[in-house]
């Protein structure tokens, strides 16, 4: 593709073409990292948070970039360029034409949220492949194109990636996309021009301010994705009725003209009765616009009922029957790193899970506290704060996770560049707060194995905070680390023989 084909509906602040490249040259990839550029590429250099592509356009020239698109005032030397207003919206609109505007074939569902959007988006994908449609998972855990399964560098990747999954989505013959949307994407413009056919909102509670500073900027964050950005507002929104912030976005969503379904317990579009949930698993009637039917999940708890309802919302948003509905949440057995049991034949349960928000500990620890309580067992807690992140929810974490435990086990939890013991200091204000018994121990294996050793028959022992993750990140070095292989050595080295087959059930 030519260069200035490329820079079809890019907002350009200038250019420059040598004159003796009057044809203009051939793009055979579009790079953002200096790294990845071979001989023919286009290289987009745009500011970030922590870093400058723009240091690098000598770099990537040297390494055969045909043409540079930079968000500086520079003008590079001996290629073709130009220069734009917003680099990451730049680098949406040359990636989606370099594919050849993929999202334009696909429906496309995002769902954001503080917590629930990876469940939500497996319960969707599940009931998509119910109805007998092919598609792309984009999100936290892990990528699903094409049938093979990717790792996720982060929720929402980059536009550039995004289009190339997009991209491939539609050569193997997908026709869907479910995607979580993370605040910071949206706020980066990473999902600018993406024509989302259907918005989700889970719900809104404290997190990342370190990156948003306020609930309202999150928030506002959030809306992006209901607003549209460099594309139409999405056909259809789906919000939590219950929470005071889905409340506003379904208004908003009704003045930018979309379609709005609400999900809640009782008063909304899409709502359960006669609940039942049990340790193997939820029951309840879905009562719905399109009728009622019977659903039954694997999945335990009201957190989930929840995840349920948006997904239910969102594919009867698609198109799809409530009888893919009820199908496809029924297969649904588990999400990794969300409620994911490790057995190895112990008298007690240890979960795995990723709560890392004092909300989301507050719903965990109940929910394990209604799987014990049949059996007077109790509810052990090993979590940590992560390192390089907002300070201010690290006491609201503690008092949560003291709040709704027997004993809790403080730890490390990828400290990043910030000293452990720091961290575990700002949370132990409130697990002391919180009156509950309580140990502290900055290594994290060794947190594990205490906490399973406390535990007796009956008892739950929830490990929370990395979930899916297999790494532990600290100063100056990443090493594996995945809770559920190290909950499962542990209990193996007390003479539990079951092999772990991590069953995970929320």
């Amino acid at each position: 593709m030519k260069f200035l084909e490329l820079l079809d509906g890019v907002e350009l602040a200038g250019a420059g073409v040598r004159e003796q490249s009057a044809e203009h040259p051939e793009i055979t990839r579009v790079e953002y990292d200096s790294r990845r550029v071979t001989p023919g590429s286009l290289f987009v250099a745009m500011r970030g948070e922590t870093s400058d592509g723009n240091r690098f356009i000598d770099q990537a020239i040297a390494a055969g970039a045909v043409a540079v698109v930079t968000d500086s005032d520079r003008e590079p030397r001996g290629v073709d360029w130009a220069r734009v207003t917003h680099g990451r919206q730049a680098l949406a609109t040359l990636s989606a034409n370099f594919y050849g505007r993929p999202a334009k074939k696909l429906g496309i569902t995002g769902i954001t949220g503080t917590n629930g959007k990876s469940t939500t988006a497996f319960l969707v994908e599940a009931i998509l492949r119910a109805e007998g449609r092919a598609g792309a998972l984009v999100g936290t855990i892990e990528y699903h194109v094409g049938g093979k399964v990717l790792p996720a560098p982060h929720t929402t990747p980059e536009s550039l990636e995004l289009q190339r999954l997009f991209c491939e989505t539609v050569a193997s013959g997908g026709s869907e996309v479910v995607m979580e949307v993370s605040s910071h994407a949206l706020a980066q413009g990473r999902t600018y021009g993406i024509p989302f056919d259907v918005a989700v909102f889970t719900n809104l509670t404290r997190d990342h301010l370190d990156f948003h500073k306020s609930m309202d900027e999150y928030f506002a964050a959030k809306k992006i994705l209901f607003a549209g950005s460099g594309s139409p507002r999405p056909r259809q929104a789906v919000v939590n009725a219950d929470d005071e912030y889905g409340v506003q976005l379904a208004e908003f969503g009704r003045q930018q003209g979309s379609t709005v379904f609400t999900y809640g317990w009782s008063k909304a579009d899409f709502r359960a009765g006669n609940v039942e949930i049990t340790a193997r698993g939820t029951q309840f009637q879905l009562n719905s616009p399109p009728g009622s039917i019977e659903i039954s999940s694997p999945l335990i708890g009201r957190v989930n009922v929840y995840n349920i309802l948006a997904a239910s919302a969102a594919a009867v948003a698609r198109g799809c029957s409530l009888e893919a509905i009820a199908q496809g949440v029924a297969t649904l057995k588990s999400v990794p790193g969300r409620f994911e049991r490790v057995d190895c034949g112990q008298s007690f349960t240890v979960v795995v899970d990723y709560a890392h928000t004092d909300d989301a500990l507050r719903n965990l620890t109940s929910l394990a506290r209604d799987f014990v309580k049949q059996n007077s067992g109790r509810v052990i807690t090993v979590f940590g704060c992560g390192g390089d992140r907002d300070r201010t929810k690290r006491p609201l974490m503690g008092e949560a996770a003291g709040q709704g435990s027997d004993f809790v086990v403080l730890t490390s939890d990828n400290p990043r560049s910030e000293d452990p013991l720091a961290i575990m200091n700002d949370a132990v204000v409130g697990l002391q707060r919180s009156g509950a018994r309580y140990k502290t121990e900055p290594d994290r294996h060794s947190a594990i194995a205490l906490a399973i050793g406390e535990a007796r028959s009956g008892d739950i022992v929830l490990i929370a905070g990395k979930g899916h993750e297999k790494v532990q990140i600290s100063r100056g070095r990443t090493i594996p680390f995945d809770d559920r292989e190290v909950a499962a050595n542990v209990l193996h080295h007390l003479g539990y023989q079951k092999l772990s087959n991590q069953e995970g059930i929320a």
